[in-house]
């Protein structure tokens, strides 16, 4: 899974640790909500056609444009494979992906605001201390707990079977763009939240007026 370069040393590898080089990637405007919204292992992206290549091993930092935000760390992936225009759209044109990225620290909802830091290409090659600057900004990663996630929708159906099938249906097709799942800490139902495209939505009509 992800956040395993802090496990066990208590603090971040650096680009000496993983052979010197290290990279910074510009994720494309469009890929951000879907990155965001649904929790991808890996991020598939089309890599610099120059001498200068990442290579496996290689830690990156994952930022975002206008205005400049440090979202996620990572390490190239050992083999390139294949990207979706939209990754959580299973319909989508699958296209070469020559940069593999695997997550070890996301921190999507919570991006570092990184003013002054300007990339002019959607990869660029970092000195070790520049990486590590920008691990270091994120800081290390909150401490893991148990949540309850549910999602509810009212469904029509002859047949129980039938309406899972719908059910799963209308999941795939709205996706967390539209439908509101709702989560609250183990243990503590009462302070249970819906979250719409990622954010906290109200969805008590009464509350609205």
């Amino acid at each position: 899974m992800t956040d395993t370069d802090h496990r066990g040393t208590g603090r971040h590898r650096t680009a000496d640790d993983l052979g010197g080089a290290a990279w910074a990637v510009l994720l494309p405007a469009d890929r951000y909500d879907a990155e965001r919204l649904v929790h991808h292992d890996t991020l598939e992206l089309t890599g610099p056609d120059g001498p200068a290549r990442p290579r496996p091993g290689d830690p990156v930092a994952v930022l975002v444009d206008e205005p400049p935000r440090l979202v996620a760390l990572g390490r190239v992936a050992g083999a390139p494979g294949q990207r979706r225009e939209d990754p959580d759209d299973p319909q989508s044109e699958v296209t070469p992906a020559s940069l593999v990225v695997s997550y070890t620290r996301r921190a999507f909802d919570e991006p570092v605001p990184l003013p002054g830091v300007v990339l002019d290409a959607p990869v660029s090659a970092l000195a070790p201390g520049a990486w590590q600057d920008l691990a270091d900004r994120l800081g290390p990663p909150p401490e893991r707990r148990t949540w309850l996630v549910s999602l509810d929708l009212p469904i029509e159906a002859a047949t129980a079977a039938e309406a899972v099938g719908l059910f799963w249906s209308y999941v795939q097709e709205l996706g967390p763009r539209e439908l509101p799942a709702y989560v609250s800490p183990s243990g503590d139902e009462l302070a249970m939240q819906a979250f719409v495209l990622g954010a906290e939505a109200n969805q008590d009509p009464e509350e609205d007026d």
